[in-house]
């Protein structure tokens, strides 16, 4: 009894452990290198550039209007790949919430994020801070282009986008 007891708190402290910590006087904001976007050097010597990310897309130049049908289906992939550790609200469950991740970050960042997660954790400063406070890292879900695109599209339609 008292080994069942002692388990449920324990899963009980790692699941809340990760959860919105509204009355917390942490300051968790990006440091100023990334606020800037200055190129932060990385542990390899190699420049990072905190509003590109690190992979294949450079520069995207995305319409003023949503696209309705790439939106919908960004939901469906969402859904299975992604809602399990995001809300779509700004709280935290496993990962953060994804309200105005949009007006946060370049669609190259969110793209090269989403295709390319373990690199970006281990370069950007901004994720290994939040990896520093849920303990998990965002795992490479193998989303080709087309399905990142789609899910970014989701997340502008989230951010209300019309």
């Amino acid at each position: 009894m008292m080994y069942k007891l002692s388990l449920f708190i324990v899963a009980l402290a790692l699941l809340t452990s990760c959860g919105k910590k509204a009355d917390s006087t942490e300051d968790f904001s990006p440091n100023t290198a990334v606020e800037e976007g200055v190129a932060a050097e990385t542990t390899d010597g190699a420049a990072y550039d905190p509003k590109r990310g690190e992979g294949k897309f450079s520069d995207m130049q995305l319409d003023d209007k949503l696209d309705v049908a790439m939106a919908e289906t960004g939901e469906i992939i969402s859904g299975v790949k992604c809602t399990s550790c995001h809300k779509l609200t700004d709280e935290r469950l496993v990962g953060p919430g994804w309200k105005g991740v949009t007006s946060k970050h370049k669609p190259e960042w969110l793209m090269n994020f989403i295709t390319n997660p373990d690199p970006m954790i281990d370069k950007d400063p901004q994720l290994q801070s939040q990896l520093e406070l849920c303990l998990v890292r965002m795992p490479d879900q193998k989303l080709n282009e087309q399905e990142a695109r789609e899910i970014l599209e989701f997340m502008r339609k989230n951010d209300g986008l019309n």
